[in-house]
């Protein structure tokens, strides 16, 4: 029970996150499902790219009935762009440790959050 009340947290944390900021999946479950239920990397990072596809579709719906909001061109070709990425990446993820992903994970989240933080 209690984890179910873990994970339906971390959703709504994510849900929400990714709908505000275009962020939550991986910045919020991945670490979550790590230290809080205790899932190994590779698990919490398959688990968080299951789940980002239900937010994904939810988020994509609700902004598609604004109009102009989403650049379907830019969509097009940065999806297939991704999935082919996506595709390679996750056989590398079968062959790093989890202990590598997790300090490759972190080193991403410091980058990218120094870069927002002293950006613009």
């Amino acid at each position: 029970m209690k984890t179910l009340i873990i994970a339906a947290a971390v959703g709504v944390t994510a849900g929400l996150l990714g709908a505000l900021c275009g962020v939550g999946g991986g910045i919020v479950m991945v670490p979550a499902f790590v230290t809080v239920l205790g899932f190994e990397q590779k698990k919490a990072v398959a688990t968080s790219l299951a789940v980002i596809v239900i937010i994904a579709a939810v988020s994509t719906l609700n902004n598609s009935r604004q109009s102009g909001l989403i650049d379907w061109k830019v969509v097009a070709l940065a999806a297939v762009a991704a999935a082919l990425a996506a595709w390679f990446g996750t056989d590398l993820m079968h062959k790093l440790s989890n202990q590598h992903l997790t300090r490759l994970f972190g080193v991403v989240l410091l980058v990218f959050g120094a870069r927002m933080l002293l950006g613009k």
